[in-house]
């Protein structure tokens, strides 16, 4: 199967058999994964080399905290602002790009005053907006990289003079960029990093314990760093398998080769739908996302049930567009393999050649 499901989604077929070597036997125990506890040497030492190598590959020093936290990235929506945002005058700014843009600045809501800076609602979120304006004095900005439902990313982030926030879940370790530049980020597993019940959250740790309201012990950064992600149990096989693909990332050649890797399969996606009469693509071509392809059948009466009976038959799975955008969304994380993209590529051909 040629796999472009949105999330969970593929993993690297190296790491699924690690995966399963370690649900029937782990670290030659002679017990599964699953039912090991996690607080047993050869479990803690995956965790510290799945915080670890998280740092590494972006770049990070010890300045800054990897947690392996539960929740999904949702549940980051009300823990950014609980430690982030002041209890007296606390004041934050959203760009909204998307629909967990969107979702993260309501969280914010009740936390203290909420500025939106930039809003694509106007054209279904299809664009990035640029051009705007940061206030001063802000607690954080909030920028969502990817939008994985509508198929854009942001290329650049605008500075501040305030605390920069960004969710990641989407395009986590797709590209190389300046990571320092950002005092928070997280995402959720199930994109690029494992499947889903993990989230990670990198974190300067000095920008913490500053917030000067209560905030609930589960909520509180600091107390998942000392406890070193592990205050209460923590998902053991999403972590696992996270730190498996941590490995396989950074023996294929880092953020570098990842980098490389999706460049290219987005160069021969977008090429296709933009050469093809019978294809169009949903997002603005300069925010075009490399993660998510978002594109329609000009014709879907005409010719939908060509492509899909074709897709089927090359085994292609997870093009559903989502309901928000219709048509077609094509998902190409990290592990996709170039064959799988140049397998679409060929289906999509093959329906002109038949229109």
């Amino acid at each position: 199967k040629h796999n472009f499901s949105a999330g969970p989604c593929i993993l690297p077929q190296e790491v699924l058999t690690g995966a399963a070597d370690a649900v029937r036997d782990f670290a030659g125990m002679g017990l599964s994964l699953l039912e090991i506890s996690h607080r047993d040497k050869n479990f803690v030492s995956v965790m510290d080399e799945a915080m670890a190598l998280s740092l590494e590959l972006m770049g990070l020093g010890d300045d800054y905290a990897a947690l392996f936290l539960q929740g999904g990235a949702s549940l980051q929506f009300a823990m950014v602002p609980f430690n982030l945002m002041k209890a007296e005058g606390g004041h934050a700014a959203y760009l909204e790009t998307g629909t967990w843009a969107t979702n993260a600045r309501k969280e914010a809501h009740g936390f203290g005053k909420v500025t939106v800076i930039g809003n694509s609602s106007d054209r279904n979120f299809s664009y990035i907006p640029k051009g705007f304006a940061i206030p001063s004095g802000l607690d954080y900005v909030h920028y969502t990289s990817n939008n994985t439902i509508f198929g854009t990313q942001m290329k650049a982030f605008p500075k501040a003079d305030s605390l920069m926030v960004c969710d990641m879940s989407s395009d986590i370790f797709s590209r190389q960029m300046d990571y320092s530049a950002f005092d928070l980020i997280y995402a959720g597993a199930q994109k690029n990093l494992g499947p889903a019940g993990a989230t990670l959250v990198v974190v300067r740790k000095d920008i913490l314990g500053k917030s000067g309201r209560y905030i609930p012990t589960m909520f509180d950064y600091p107390v998942h760093i000392k406890g070193e992600s592990m205050y209460n149990t923590p998902p053991v096989f999403s972590l696992y398998v996270s730190l498996l693909t941590l490995r396989w990332m950074d023996a294929q050649g880092g953020l570098s080769e990842m980098e490389r890797r999706a460049n290219a399969r987005a160069a021969a996606l977008y090429g296709e739908i933009d050469r093809n009469p019978l294809f169009v693509g949903t997002a603005a071509t300069e925010d075009r996302s490399p993660m998510n392809a978002c594109f329609l059948l000009h014709d879907e009466a005409t010719h939908k049930d060509v492509f899909d009976g074709l897709a089927k038959e090359a085994g292609l799975v997870g093009l559903a567009g989502h309901r928000s955008v219709g048509g077609y969304r094509a998902s190409m994380y990290n592990a996709l393999e170039q064959s799988s993209v140049d397998a679409l590529v060929d289906v999509m051909r093959e329906v002109e050649r038949r229109a």
